[in-house]
């Protein structure tokens, strides 16, 4: 009977996974298979083996896992190489090179993933006993570990530095990247982010308590954590906790789960269960982005957390629940149509137009109502360190992050129409999403067969012969039409590489040289930016437009025609483009200290350094404004798009809302629609004027007014106005300097800095002066400098 069930169980041992040689280590000029099932790495102790993981029908991933027996596609992943870019069931391998070079090739054409190492020396890559994958060379020379690339997960001792993160899983099923992320922010605290398609926010530690409240520190800038053998957690920001099993020789992971919470695994041994010894959040319906916009998260501990459309609403598609809900009715503007429903116990993080303290119901109801993207407004909630009894309103122009709670004390008033039945049914007989579905991902892979037949492939030989002849034939047909109507225009591509004369990558070229867009470095409503290597080894930054087929393409169209005329100092070095199918993507120099607002945040400006920002920012608007070729408004001054390098030298960048201006037009041009970012905005774009460079000089000035203040225009102040507020405090003789800079600053220069700052912000844009005056302004004696590179 023994030797039966041995027979009966030998294909699936055969085919499991998880068998191979026992060999932990691969020499140069050898490679691992993904047709091979034995092809694995094990390590020495057998508890983590590395090889092709199956993620999908066809697609695989090369990974690390958990040996464990039997787990077959359940066996608890650690570390991906490829997550978003899966490979071939067929021909793919692991290869490393006699080069030194580790490389994965999809069906053993394209390669997706690689080191980029070199090593004249002999190497090996091995997988050590901790879950690390190494290679380096025979004199212990280490060249790469995959300990310093995670993607989900943290093994013990395993660092969490300042210039990695975390990122979720998009579900328990889908190995692709997730919307959730753990990483150090500029302030040097660990954070959890929400960095979904369309918003973002930071829901740990709680955004409603401050930093130093909530027991962390932003003074350490070494910005590592990480958890050792026995359940001991600490970070540099002084986030420290121990497991509930805390001293017990387990095995452990820490991991940044789909659902958005971050939890400590531990278990006995291969064949135990995971159990959770640690999480960061016990409330799981103040994850933000959890149920998407328009609905509400509720936790009933018998049936765990459901997700709920407000009344009025309908889910957008019922097999992803982060989609959320969409209206089923046309909300007026007019006063008179609208009305509020009341949510009792509801509230929605976030994403508030305005905060008004001590305003009565009606007064709350009437500024929510004047304003058309009101979608309602909090009212009552008790805000934790004023006295009681206040009414505090909140006016929503999102409804997001929603959840409810009976412990809370608060409504949420839906602004609806006055005429309608949608909303006559209760919320809990609406439609309900469940949080804890999975959603598949469909991945498409075409690979050879192993038996072909002759016939077949000769008719298809043929049949490829006639079409490639009348190919060819409707292809000169083609390039003489196009060479009769030439003056009529011309291939797009290959004018913008006329017109701009850089050099036009390959996709494949920027998605290698940024090992498949793996190292994120900034994003805003336009692209993702990514640091990449380029083959003559460059470092660079590749902006790859969000939605590159629609509006990205006109927004590509306008960085590259403008980038491609301005050479200034004080203005991004572009060094290529891509448009490739579909895709849309910038080549740029890559800037070491990244933006001015990460750097204003982070405490490393002094005041010298600021004022040399601002004089250089103003340099190079001016250059726009009445020095380049083709005079430009760049529509979208702030912080983010000023960059610094090596030196602190500004380069202002991001050139995606730019406008350009005709020199007979005197500097007047009407656009369609507002552009740039709240906060920074001029009044003449809410009131319809014509738009001159004055708006971005008002920009300019409230960036002066941030780096003078350290406070961020986007965000009421004392329930006022940044510009209304520094007003004030000079009326008042009340510092306004940023604190960071503990009073070390050129009295002379601030007050300089200040005066020029208060002409950019001023309402009548007539009375703002132009940046060619605002430099002369900052060089006192040296006004015949200005605008020079």
């Amino acid at each position: 009977m023994a030797i039966l069930l041995l027979l009966f169980a030998l294909p699936f041992i055969l085919s499991s996974p998880l068998l191979s040689s026992a060999s932990d280590s691969l020499t140069k000029g050898s490679s691992l298979s993904v047709d091979k099932a034995n092809d694995v790495l094990i390590s020495r102790s057998n508890t983590f083996v590395a090889g092709f993981f199956p993620v999908g029908d066809n697609a695989y991933c090369f990974a690390i896992w958990f040996d464990e027996p039997f787990c077959n596609k359940n066996c608890t992943v650690v570390w991906m190489a490829n997550r978003d870019q899966p490979v071939n069931g067929k021909h793919s391998e692991l290869s490393l090179l006699k080069s030194g070079n580790l490389i994965l090739k999809d069906a053993g054409r394209v390669t997706v993933w690689a080191t980029d190492t070199v090593s004249e020396s002999s190497v090996q890559l091995y997988l050590q006993d901790s879950g690390n994958l190494v290679l380096q060379s025979l004199e212990g020379d280490l060249l790469w570990q995959s300990f310093d690339f995670p993607t989900d997960t943290l093994l013990p001792l395993q660092p969490l530095s300042k210039d990695r993160k975390l990122v979720s899983s998009r579900s328990q099923s889908n190995y692709s990247s997730g919307f959730y992320k753990l990483y150090f922010d500029t302030d040097n605290v660990l954070h959890l982010l929400y960095a979904g398609p369309d918003f973002s926010s930071i829901y740990w530690p709680d955004p409603e308590v401050s930093i130093f409240d909530s027991g962390r520190t932003t003074y350490n800038n070494s910005r590592i954590a990480h958890f050792d053998p026995l359940g001991n957690f600490s970070s540099s920001d002084k986030f420290f906790f121990k497991s509930a099993d805390y001293g017990a020789n387990l095995q452990r992971r820490f991991t940044m789960d789909s659902d958005g919470n971050i939890r400590l695994y531990s278990r006995e041994d291969k064949g135990g269960k995971w159990t959770v010894s640690w999480q960061a959040i016990s409330q799981p319906c103040k994850i933000h982005g959890i149920c998407g916009p328009n609905s509400l998260c509720n936790y009933v501990p018998s049936s765990g957390r459901k997700c709920s459309c407000l009344q009025g609403f309908k889910t957008k598609d019922v097999n992803d629940w982060s989609l959320g809900c969409e209206p089923e009715f046309n909300l007026s503007c007019s006063t008179t149509e609208i009305t509020f429903l009341r949510l009792t116990h509801a509230d929605f993080y976030g994403y508030d137009n305005r905060f008004y303290r001590n305003y009565t119901l009606d007064m709350c109801k009437n500024a929510c109502s004047k304003r058309c993207d009101c979608k309602g407004f909090q009212f009552k909630f008790i805000k934790p360190g004023y006295p009681n009894n206040n009414p505090y309103c909140f006016v929503k122009i999102l409804l997001l992050n929603g959840y409810r709670s009976q412990n809370f004390e608060g409504d949420i008033y839906l602004k609806v129409p006055k005429a309608s039945h949608f909303y006559s049914q209760p919320m809990e007989e609406s439609r309900t999403l469940d949080c804890s579905g999975e959603i598949a991902k469909l991945l498409n892979r075409v690979y050879t067969k192993s038996q072909e037949n002759e016939t077949l492939k000769y008719m298809l030989w043929f049949a490829s012969i006639i079409g490639a002849i009348e190919f060819i034939g409707i292809f000169l047909v083609w390039c003489l039409l196009i060479r009769i109507h030439q003056n009529s225009g011309a291939v797009e591509q290959d004018y913008v590489q006329a017109a701009t004369g850089f050099r036009k990558f390959t996709y494949a070229e920027l998605e290698k040289a940024t090992r498949g867009f793996s190292e994120e470095i900034g994003r805003g409503a336009g692209g993702i930016v990514y640091k990449g290597v380029l083959s003559d080894h460059r470092v660079a930054a590749v902006k790859r437009l969000i939605n590159e087929a629609n509006q990205g393409d006109a927004q590509f169209r306008a960085e590259v025609s403008v980038i491609g005329k301005l050479n200034h100092m004080n203005l991004i070095e572009m060094w290529g483009y891509c448009a490739e199918r579909n895709h849309r993507l910038l080549v740029c120099k890559y800037i070491e200290h990244r933006s001015l607002a990460e750097n204003l945040s982070s405490n490393s400006l002094d005041w010298e350094k600021r004022f040399n920002i601002a004089l250089g920012t103003a340099k190079g608007l001016c250059y726009l404004h009445e020095e380049c070729l083709e005079w430009v408004l760049h529509c979208d001054v702030k912080p983010q798009n000023i960059l610094l390098d090596c030196d602190y030298q500004p380069k202002v960048s991001d050139f995606g809302l730019s406008h350009p201006l005709k020199r007979d037009s005197h500097g007047i041009s009407r656009l369609s629609r507002i552009r740039g970012t709240r906060g920074y905005i001029a009044p003449e774009w809410v009131l319809s004027l014509p738009i001159t460079s004055k708006v971005d000089v008002y920009s300019y000035g409230m960036v002066l007014l941030e780096m003078i203040t350290g406070k961020s225009p986007t965000a009421d102040i004392e329930d006022k106005r940044l510009v209304t507020w520094v007003k004030e405090k000079i009326k008042a003789a009340t510092a306004i300097v940023d604190p960071k800079l503990e009073g070390n600053y050129d009295k002379t220069q601030m007050k300089i800095l200040v005066q020029v700052a208060l002409d950019c912000v001023n309402e009548d844009k007539d009375a703002r002066p132009t940046m060619r005056r605002v430099v002369e302004m900052l060089l006192q004696n040296e006004m015949n400098h200005f605008c020079l590179v």
